[in-house]
């Protein structure tokens, strides 16, 4: 996986490229669409200046706005300028926690869609902050992470107990070991394979990309995430 960052990111060029973003508001009880909220957006390199304020409808949607991008040759060449521009999303609503969602990334002639969850003020726990605050790092085909564990091409088989299923089955969950494999003290969590699988694709693929380019990437990380849970999870569990 190419690793795009640079020491030094420009700020958005003037070559009129440009994202879209709409926010989506919900309450944490029962995912109830929370309208009339008010919604700053903000550069993150620049928090302080309100670039664009939007209120929520009855179905705690935004309009879609468009939102300057840097060049889209950023996000197809390995070590070019940051391709994406970070917003500050700052929501407020009466009877909510208000939130500042920091890092939205804006990818030019792209649609994000921003989820943001509000806490209402009855359930907040004492002492908690005023503001909840969600930071979205560094996208991993962008930022500086430590390099995926090598593993053989070719795994080992056991001797006895393997199980050769008739057909491809898609589990509903899948366990997200949260640390490497060799830490039994890192907590497992039960993810819903269609998020995981999404959550996977918009880390390792930005939507500029060619639509094929976008299909193969995704198949072959749900080939790796079902080759993992049966060759895996599902010999040590049956």
């Amino acid at each position: 996986m190419s690793n795009l960052k640079q020491a030094e990111t420009p700020p958005p060029s003037g070559d009129s490229f440009f994202g879209n973003l709409t926010i989506n508001v919900t309450s944490s009880l029962g995912l109830i669409p929370i309208s009339n909220a008010t919604v700053n957006i903000s550069l993150t390199t620049a928090p302080d200046s309100v670039v664009e304020t939007l209120i929520t409808d009855e179905s705690g949607q935004t309009e879609t706005i468009s939102l300057p991008a840097p060049n889209i040759a950023y996000s197809e060449e390995p070590g070019s300028p940051m391709p994406y521009t970070e917003y500050n999303i700052s929501v407020t609503a009466p009877g909510y926690e208000p939130v500042m969602v920091s890092g939205t990334e804006i990818l030019p002639d792209a649609n994000a869609v921003q989820p943001i969850t509000m806490t209402p003020l009855e359930v907040e726990p004492p002492g908690a902050p005023a503001e909840e605050t969600v930071l979205i790092p560094d996208h991993t085909l962008y930022g500086e992470y430590p390099p995926k564990i090598p593993e053989d091409e070719i795994k080992p088989m056991d001797e006895s107990g393997e199980i050769v299923l008739s057909r491809v089955v898609i589990p509903e969950y899948v366990i997200v070991h949260d640390g490497v494999p060799q830490d039994s003290s890192a907590p497992n969590y039960y993810v819903r394979y269609t998020d995981y699988i999404k959550n996977v694709v918009s880390s390792e693929i930005y939507a500029t990309w060619p639509e094929n380019t976008i299909y193969a990437n995704t198949l072959v990380i749900m080939s790796f995430t079902l080759n993992r849970v049966y060759t895996e999870w599902y010999r040590n569990h049956h």
